[in-house]
């Protein structure tokens, strides 16, 4: 079923719109890097697991330990990766001010008070 003109006007706007979008541009290319974040997370975990099972079989309770802080770290690293503002997964409502970067953790909950308040949400 081809496509109304109308249809095809919006269509081409929302393509155009897109392509113009430097957030979308970012997102994107995160990904590809967050998905290899993982991939290196998981295989120094299972890195790590294979040192502990030989430092049981050794039975060598240094190389356990050092396989255990190998799966540890390598399971941080993962989780724990910075994402920028704009970035996927965080979402800014319209019209509302950005976060500070250097502003503290109790200056950032306090402001997110205020503005509920003001709001009528409390």
């Amino acid at each position: 079923m081809p496509l109304s003109e109308y249809e095809q006007r919006v269509l081409e706007q929302l393509e155009r719109d897109l392509g113009a979008d430097p957030k979308l541009g970012q997102a994107m290319s995160k990904a590809t890097r967050r998905r290899g974040r993982w991939t290196w997370s998981v295989l120094g975990v299972l890195v790590g697991l294979g040192i502990v099972v030989a430092g049981a079989v050794a039975q060598a309770p240094v190389v356990g330990i050092a396989g255990f802080a190998l799966m540890l770290a390598a399971a941080l690293w993962g989780l724990l990766a910075t994402g920028k503002p704009g970035a996927v997964g965080s979402v800014a409502k319209p019209g509302a001010p950005a976060p500070k970067r250097n502003s503290s953790f109790m200056t950032r909950l306090e402001e997110r008070f205020d503005r509920r308040r003001e709001q009528g949400d409390i």
